[in-house]
């Protein structure tokens, strides 16, 4: 369900964003929704902080007294974090107009709109902290369930909104609204009676935090804000540099509107790993070297083959995708496109091993990859964004993600967790390769057999496309051919 919602939201909302508003405002509100996802960042790394603390309170005599107490004082910083850097923000907007920085001088509510969207964004902030104790406690899916009954809710509004009132900042207001809501939900109503022992942390609230603590607390944090800082600059911060050092407005809304795509397939990626990452994290923890290299070995391999398998659709099938989806008042940059979609999909094993990262405490390991990524990502966008426009800024993300996350993270993590781990990587090349191949060549040859234009003709392009890899796949439903297939890989 959170997969469908965050298709619908960043795919389906834009064709009904774009029968009501020009290119430019939407290239504006992706703009603002990239600004949002930036503001996660504020988060500094406490909540993956926050999740080892509490997994290492599991062994402690009092475990359910130490969580309350230890949740209780990272709320207060929490607070605190949203207090200063919401005045700051309202300061930075007021002294840095974002219209005149980002280049949408022409549209009068774009700054409050920026301002909605990143100050909301910050308020719910302290839900994470509440996410992370519920993933410790196995009621992680209550935060999920949560979270999805407000995207839901915060898509309608935007629908309304855009229809009613047609303006950013109304949209703004819908979205980030019912994620504040979901944040009170969890924190002052939800964790309390799921969790009765967050009641005993109260009262040892009060005392003062020693700036050595909460300074630990942060340095503690510091790998874990680096590594999703990288993150989410990598997905959201190339929308902003696009939007402020190319003068073409259609071009940047072509950048956004393919960046939502590749985004999308990184973050269904990243959501497939969470669940396995955090038994990675426990296989590790307790040292069990045996089902540790197993359960990585399959894991980096269903995350190669979910992406490898939708890349291989999407990309013979796109020109048709993207006029339908624009309504064809954009323009398609096929480069742009092949270079964002392949890149997605190489990468892939990679976020494996980032979370799996994450949840093992690599922190020095993660501070070097991914402070060398975001470096080299910058770079590399401050050099080829002026030259090449959009197509740069996808170079800088490819790149940046195979010389560092691939080329160093991976491979470190698959020395020191698997037995074999370069036959593994040829094997993973391999599948990638098959795949990609094999689904990219019989969707061109779907679209040299099947005659027509319009939606018709493209959902039963897609509708071929997928009876055909569903009948080739289906032998993966025999148990016995299954086991052998997962028994072939190496570990």
């Amino acid at each position: 369900m959170q997969m469908l919602l965050a298709l619908t939201q960043q795919l389906l909302l834009i064709p009904a964003f774009l029968q009501f508003w020009s290119s430019d405002m939407l290239a504006a509100w992706l703009a603002l929704f990239a600004a949002g996802n930036v503001v996660i960042v504020a988060d500094g790394g406490l909540q993956l902080r926050s999740i080892n603390r509490f997994l290492a309170f599991k062994s402690c005599v009092d475990c359910d007294g130490r969580t309350a107490n230890f949740y209780a004082r990272m709320m207060r910083i929490y607070l605190r974090i949203v207090v200063v850097l919401g005045a700051l923000l309202i300061v930075g907007t007021e002294l840095f107009p974002p219209a005149a920085v980002l280049g949408f001088r022409g549209l009068p509510t774009f700054d409050t709109a920026m301002l909605a969207i990143t100050v909301g964004t910050l308020l719910a902030l302290p839900a994470n902290l509440v996410s992370g104790l519920y993933r410790v406690h196995g009621k992680y899916g209550r935060a999920v369930w949560s979270q999805n009954v407000a995207l839901a809710l915060g898509q309608v509004g935007q629908l309304v909104a855009v229809a009613w009132f047609g303006s950013l900042l109304a949209v703004a207001i819908a979205y980030v609204s019912t994620q504040i809501l979901f944040a009170l939900f969890l924190i002052a109503y939800d964790a309390p009676r799921q969790l009765p022992f967050l009641r005993r942390g109260r009262d040892r609230s009060t005392a003062s935090l020693s700036w050595r603590w909460r300074s630990g607390q942060f340095g503690l944090g510091f790998p874990f804000f680096i590594a999703n800082l990288t993150e989410l600059a990598l997905a959201n911060v190339p929308m902003l540099l696009v939007s402020a050092m190319v003068t073409d407005r259609v071009a940047v809304a072509q950048w956004g509107l393919v960046r939502v795509i590749s985004s999308f397939l990184r973050g269904l990626c990243i959501l497939i790993t969470l669940p396995i990452g955090a038994e990675l994290g426990h296989d590790h923890a307790i040292g069990d070297k045996v089902r540790l290299r197993r359960l990585y070995a399959k894991g980096s391999l269903l995350v190669t083959a979910m992406a490898s398998l939708i890349v291989a659709g999407l990309l013979p099938f796109w020109p048709d995708f993207f006029a339908l989806w624009t309504h064809g008042s954009i323009p398609n940059d096929a480069t742009l496109a092949i270079t964002l979609l392949l890149g997605s999909a190489v990468v892939a094993p990679s976020l494996m091993a980032f979370v799996f990262a994450n949840h093992s405490n690599r922190g020095d390991l993660l501070v070097r990859t991914k402070g060398l990524q975001l470096i080299a990502f910058l770079i590399l966008s401050a050099l080829l964004i002026p030259r090449l426009g959009p197509l740069g800024a996808a170079i800088a993300i490819v790149a940046s993600d195979l010389l560092t996350q691939f080329g160093i993270l991976t491979l470190v993590i698959m020395r020191q967790t698997l037995a074999h781990p370069l036959r593994y990587m040829l094997v993973l090349i391999a599948i990638m390769v098959t795949i990609m191949l094999g689904g990219s060549g019989l969707g061109l040859a779907i679209r040299a057999v099947v005659p027509g234009t319009g939606m018709l003709h493209f959902l039963v392009e897609c509708t071929i496309w997928l009876v055909v890899v569903s009948v080739a796949a289906s032998s993966l439903l025999i148990g016995r051919v299954r086991l052998r297939v997962l028994a072939a890989v190496p570990t």
